[in-house]
């Protein structure tokens, strides 16, 4: 019988798989029992029902309906927090401010001051928690056990952060941009969530402080009234009702930056360095890597020997966009191109389909991978890190034609 749990495993969790070779490699991902077992869908007030991961602090994953489309929809974009006291935000009393010891003066903004006295900017941007798919790796590792759907894709309006920058007067020795949200921690004790960027990062022209979010303002479970965009990295330096920004002469330091978020130096092949923010050993999170889902099928999902089956998912990197997408319908032996949607942005997901006809009844593997106009391939095994970041192994759906 299926039953509900079963869904949510199939769906979200992907890839428990049974076989030798590839396939059994693949196998070994699959979410802990213990977090099947407390998932549930659970709608936030202004969301439609998403996959519960944790109470305290909220954090919510989105489910796989959220992704039958390039643009992820408010109501079903994940939601992810650091610290439990989330605050309802009154834009009509929000401030930002900005300063610093590399600035030259202090400035503050109204959310009406960052609509009216600034060229409003837009653009489509992947936001992807740096552990999406924690949960598959193996062995498992602790943190929030994230399936597949910590990512989602959004059309992003603001203001650029060097704009906001220049009105401070930023500093040309000005190292790194740090900025503090509104999220507040439950004990004395724990360090406020403060995150920083490298300058060159923030003076991009595709950084934001953003106030829009597909067209509506921010929901509140998603930073309203303001938070930061930072469109090829991951999310953990988005920050949500940002209410601080800092320049600084020289690196952040504390928990959120030199302990946490951090991985094994020279393990991935990332393009936008954190110099820094780097030690011999350790580096942090920056890029997010290239990868891909299948969202049209879910393990064991019926289709019928002899007819076309329409494959499809969506593909993304950190931004300097995706050059192609190949299925494999023989675990992996031989693949084949599959064909792209139209582009919204290299920032942005981007659609893709496959068409094939299965002949044989029994079970039959979909694999995926995408590459990056930079050059870089989805792996096809793991590469481990102990807190479970960058998970981009090729996705594979066992359907069972019959």
């Amino acid at each position: 019988m299926t039953t509900r749990r079963t869904l949510l495993h199939s769906a979200i969790g992907g890839l428990a798989l049974a076989g030798t070779g590839l396939a059994g490699r693949l196998a070994q991902a699959a979410l802990p029992q213990g977090t099947l077992d407390s998932q549930r869908l659970e709608s936030l007030p202004g969301k439609q029902p998403l996959l519960k991961r944790s109470y305290r602090p909220p954090n919510y994953e989105s489910p796989p309906a959220a992704f039958a489309q390039d643009i992820t929809p408010n109501d079903q974009f994940f939601v992810r927090w650091h610290l439990m006291n989330i605050p309802q935000v009154d834009a009509r009393e929000w401030r930002l401010s900005i300063g610093g010891d590399a600035a030259s003066n202090a400035v503050e903004f109204t959310l009406e001051q960052l609509r009216g006295e600034f060229e409003p900017v837009e653009v489509v941007a992947v936001c992807q928690c740096a552990g999406n798919r924690r949960g598959l790796s193996e062995p498992h590792v602790p943190g929030v056990q994230w399936g597949n759907g910590a990512v989602g894709n959004a059309r992003w309006r603001g203001v650029r952060l060097r704009d906001l920058l220049a009105r401070a007067g930023l500093a040309r020795d000005a190292v790194e941009i740090a900025f503090a949200g509104g999220d507040l921690p439950a004990l004395e004790a724990t360090p406020q969530f403060v995150k920083s960027i490298p300058t060159w990062k923030a003076v991009d022209e595709n950084t934001l402080v953003a106030y829009e979010m597909n067209g509506a303002p921010l929901p509140h479970w998603n930073g309203y009234p303001a938070r930061l965009v930072v469109p090829g990295w991951a999310a953990t330096y988005w920050t949500k009702q940002v209410s601080s920004i800092q320049a600084l002469g020289r690196p952040l330091s504390g928990f959120w930056m030199s302990t946490a978020y951090r991985i094994p130096k020279g393990k991935y092949p990332l393009i936008d360095r954190f110099v820094s923010q780097e030690s011999d050993a350790s580096m942090p999170v920056t890029e997010i890597l290239v990868n891909s889902m299948i969202t049209s099928h879910s393990d064991g999902q019926r289709c019928a020997a002899g007819r076309p089956v329409v494959v499809a998912g969506l593909a993304w990197d950190g931004g300097s966009g995706i050059r192609e997408v190949e299925v494999s319908i023989d675990e992996g032996r031989s693949w084949r191109s599959a064909e792209l949607a139209p582009s919204l942005g290299r920032y942005s997901f981007r659609g893709w389909r496959y068409a094939f006809t299965p002949h044989a009844r029994g079970p039959q593997g979909v694999m995926a991978r995408a590459s990056s106009l930079q050059g870089s391939t989805q792996t096809m095994e793991l590469i481990f890190n102990a807190s479970g970041y960058h998970n981009n192994v090729a996705q594979r759906v066992a359907l069972q034609v019959v």
